[in-house]
């Protein structure tokens, strides 16, 4: 068998193994990591066999190969498993043939034959009969011809068994393995409605493959949750935009479940994901789903710590813009949404799709509620200012606060302003009413008129150790 080097290309010749394949299902989690089942079958001889398992991930980690005949007579056990990875490349074939006969051919038609004497990265010196000497511009090379593929290098990762075998048997093996470098991650276009009551609702998942395998019409499932590794995960990065008609008319394929404390998505046909190659699949659609557009004003900066230091800086003056929904089935939704980006868009006058902002949702169970952050509103500004400070003893203080919210639209607008706690508080003056929402937050919802502004002033003591 001859080996050819065409610049730095290979085309190697091997006789396949005879394995037949019967299944391939592949199980990707959102932490670049997929654990990979591949059923095939062969022939077993009597006795000792050797299995090279090609085709497998150049990423996989061997410590978690399991292999498993399919077999109810107990005839085939395992005695020994490698996992061969020295691949084959121009310097190692090169550095294999060191005082052995190789053949050149040059982009000018020239052949050299000899003994390779030495080689770098710019020359190539081979010793002919009668100790006749070549030295070979690597650049002019057209192909390097090689007796054998030398023992020991291999073209593809190779899993390899010795398997001893009682009789000569026609058997099924399972192979299960994990493997890194694949990924999936979901992805989400909301198109709201002319007056930010409903939103549409598509997801799409991407499944980003470069474990160094394809897997062709396989079973496809993903895994959503937290699972735990001990290795460190290496974090995927992407950011993927989708044509949002296109993404309007596809159909979920996925059906869920839930699986230990993740959630399992199916796909409910095979696909093919090859290597190096990002697939997006259709995960759900919800035509009509409630929405409320929330303002938010959060003024303080600063912790009250650093009292004397803030309180003659400028407070924050953005007013947040938030689009919220519950991810119920009476929504249309109501299926725990993996992690994921939500991109939102709103049509013109004229019917265009205007992008109006994104954010990132951790993973979603059903009937829980959806916040969103999409910018800051541009007409509306907030102002905050401490207007007395008081120590009313050494663990004992006493602040009062003012708010100003001013409405620059031409419609009213409802602003809740957030505002934290600390200590033991208590609130004993206010002009507006309020609302707890925990131990240290309060929130005072505010009607604004259209170009008017709203103020809101409150007193709190605070008691601290």
């Amino acid at each position: 068998m001859k080996v050819f080097l065409a610049v730095m290309f290979f085309s190697v010749l091997l006789n396949a193994d005879a394995f037949e394949r019967k299944d391939l299902s592949l199980t990707v989690y959102n932490q670049n990591m997929a654990l990979v089942r591949d059923v095939r079958q062969t022939d077993f001889k009597k006795g000792v066999n050797t299995l090279k398992f090609r085709d497998v991930a150049s990423s996989l980690i061997p410590e978690s190969v399991l292999f498993k005949p399919l077999t109810n007579t107990g005839s085939i056990s395992v005695l020994e498993q490698n996992y061969e990875y020295d691949l084959v490349n121009a310097t190692k074939l090169l550095q294999k043939y060191v005082d052995k006969k190789i053949k050149i051919l040059t982009k000018d038609d020239n052949i050299y034959q000899g003994v390779l004497s030495s080689f770098d990265l710019n020359q190539i010196v081979l010793v002919a009969k009668g100790q006749e000497a070549f030295m070979v511009n690597r650049e002019n090379i057209r192909s390097v011809e090689f007796p054998r593929l030398p023992e020991g290098l291999i073209t593809k990762p190779t899993l390899v068994w010795l398997v001893k075998s009682a009789r000569q048997v026609k058997c099924g093996i399972e192979l299960n393995y994990l493997t890194n470098n694949i990924n999936w991650h979901s992805d989400y276009v909301a198109n709201i409605s002319p007056k930010d009551d409903f939103i549409s609702l598509n997801g799409w998942v991407t499944i980003n493959n470069n474990s160094g395998a394809s897997y062709k019409d396989a079973s496809i499932k993903l895994i959503a949750g937290d699972v735990h590794r001990v290795k460190e995960r290496r974090q995927f990065k992407a950011d993927t935009m989708f044509k949002v008609k296109a993404l309007r008319e596809a159909a979920p394929q996925f059906k869920e479940k839930s699986f230990f404390e993740y959630h399992m998505y199916t796909l409910s046909r095979r696909a093919t994901v090859k290597n190096n190659q990002q697939k997006q699949i259709s995960l759900l659609s919800a035509a009509r789903v409630p929405a409320k557009k929330v303002y938010e004003y959060k003024g303080a900066n600063y912790s009250w710590y650093y009292y004397d230091d803030w309180k003659n800086k400028r407070c924050n003056k953005k007013v947040n813009v938030k689009l919220k929904f519950k991810n119920s089935k009476n929504n249309g939704l109501g299926i725990p949404l993996p992690k994921g980006k939500i991109r939102v868009y709103k049509a013109d006058v004229d019917k265009t799709l205007q992008f109006i902002g994104e954010d990132s949702i951790d993973h979603t169970p059903k009937d829980e509620t959806v916040e969103l952050y999409l910018g800051n509103a541009f007409d509306i500004v907030g102002e905050r200012k401490i207007t007395s400070h008081y120590r009313l003893s050494p663990n004992r203080l006493r602040d009062s606060y003012k708010i100003v919210i001013r409405n620059h639209k031409k419609i009213a607008v409802t602003v809740n302003i957030i505002e934290k706690q600390w200590g033991d508080w208590k609130i004993i003056e206010k002009n507006h009413k309020y609302k707890k929402k925990d131990a240290f937050t309060i929130e005072f919802p505010v009607r604004v008129a259209p170009n008017d502004k709203a103020i809101v002033t409150y007193t709190a003591e605070y008691l601290f150790i």
